[in-house]
């Protein structure tokens, strides 16, 4: 068998399936790294999101002062109209 060049195809076989279980589990490993890191981003993330946005609460009241101060501006803007329409009407 020394000069035979020609291989068992039971031999074919099991090269080939350990060429493809090598390769599947490198990408299994590969997977496994890739999640743990998105869990490790997820969790920091969780972490740093209530320091980085203004909590609902801090908005809501922000906006009822803008809110009001537009109103303001409104109510002088109507004032001054009717001063303007009440010398045209003189």
């Amino acid at each position: 068998m020394v000069g035979n060049a020609e291989m068992e195809p039971q031999t074919l076989i099991n090269i080939a399936g350990g060429v493809t279980l090598s390769i599947v589990g490198w990408l299994a490993r590969e997977l496994w790294g890739a999640v743990q890191s998105l869990r490790a981003d997820l969790h920091k993330i969780e972490v740093d999101l209530p320091k980085t946005y203004v909590p609902r609460v801090d908005l809501d009241s922000r906006m009822k002062h803008i809110e009001d101060m537009f109103q303001r501006i409104y109510d002088k803007l109507d004032e001054k109209a009717n001063r303007t329409e009440i010398r045209k009407g003189d």
